[in-house]
């Protein structure tokens, strides 16, 4: 079975008893029903999550996002004792599943709740455990779901704003439209562009867009691991660049180590335009919206006129 790299969690056991205690104390209710505003609370264990829960809870939420950092590499992830308190006092969770956020299952074992309701993604979509590439945000059939499992658990947690929840879902489906159809612009634009990766980011992305990812899934998964990929691998990712054979270079933008770099620099020796994407949802300025068309809108300007954006703004 793959194994993902997971979220470091040193001295998690000792750390999470003692925030238990310390949330018990914090104004909470016996589930973590509302905050001291009235309002619930909830956590997205990554803010891409959390930033779809703040659209559809609105006013009646209070979201804290787990992992929010984009200049960090979310694989090395280091949940501490206030992370703990944060999500024992949480009505409402979501987290993605896949191996990708079990720091999430170790907390919630630890202080179990029976008022909490728990959205794990990767179950939500019926995915299995071998699932090769964790990223599900990028898929355009994830978030949809997790809007209206979010409005739908809401609703239980607040009977009196179902209605208000229910619209919100909505009003999110409609806003995802102009994504939808950037994807499908670029799909019949350049049909089948060839594109090389560093591991699978970005993937349910360039697959929905039609792009033939020519980096091999086996060399993303080494990389995305933190194991070394082969030496042939190496070489055949490197002679995508020198032979000119992809259009655009897309990187993990939060872990640039030196094999990374290598081929970054290969890229631009090359004039292959690079485009950086990224595992926690870049803040500020962005939505999870906004966010998926600035990426596929860097993808069509790569293509369309050499242009890298190695960074979004």
């Amino acid at each position: 079975m793959r194994r993902i790299r997971p979220p470091a969690v040193p001295c998690l056991a000792a750390g999470l008893a003692a925030a238990a205690i310390a949330a018990a104390g914090c104004g909470a209710s016996a589930g973590g029903a509302k905050t001291g505003t009235g309002r619930i609370a909830a956590v997205g264990a990554e803010n891409e999550y959390a930033n779809v829960i703040s659209q559809i809870g609105g006013r009646y939420v209070t979201v804290t996002a787990i992992e929010s950092n984009p200049n960090t590499d979310p694989h090395t992830f280091e949940a501490s004792p206030s992370v703990a308190q944060t999500v024992r006092a949480a009505r409402l969770v979501v987290q993605n599943g896949v191996g990708y956020d079990t720091f999430m299952d170790k907390i919630e074992a630890a202080s179990p709740s029976s008022s909490r309701k728990v959205i794990d993604v990767q179950k939500l979509l019926g995915l299995p455990d071998s699932t090769a590439n964790p990223h599900l945000w990028y898929s355009p059939r994830t978030m949809p779901a997790v809007a209206h499992a979010l409005a739908n658990a809401l609703s239980a947690i607040d009977p009196a704003h179902a209605a208000y929840f229910a619209d919100n879902a909505k009003r999110f489906d409609s806003s995802l439209q102009p994504w939808y159809q950037a994807l499908k612009q670029f799909a019949t634009r350049y049909p089948h562009t060839p594109v090389a990766v560093t591991e699978p980011v970005g993937d349910y992305m360039l697959q929905a867009a039609d792009a033939a990812i020519l980096t091999p899934f086996t060399f993303q998964a080494d990389v995305m691991n933190g194991t070394d990929p082969s030496p042939q691998g190496v070489t055949l990712q490197n002679g995508l660049f020198s032979g000119r054979k992809v259009k655009v270079f897309l990187y993990n933008q939060q872990v640039t180590d030196s094999l990374t770099q290598s081929f970054l620099a290969k890229a631009h020796q090359y004039r292959i335009p690079v485009v950086g994407v990224y595992e926690t949802m870049p803040t500020p300025g962005y939505n999870y919206q906004s966010w998926m068309l600035a990426e596929v809108h860097a993808l069509q300007k790569a293509v369309a006129t050499g242009v890298s954006t190695e960074k979004l703004q």
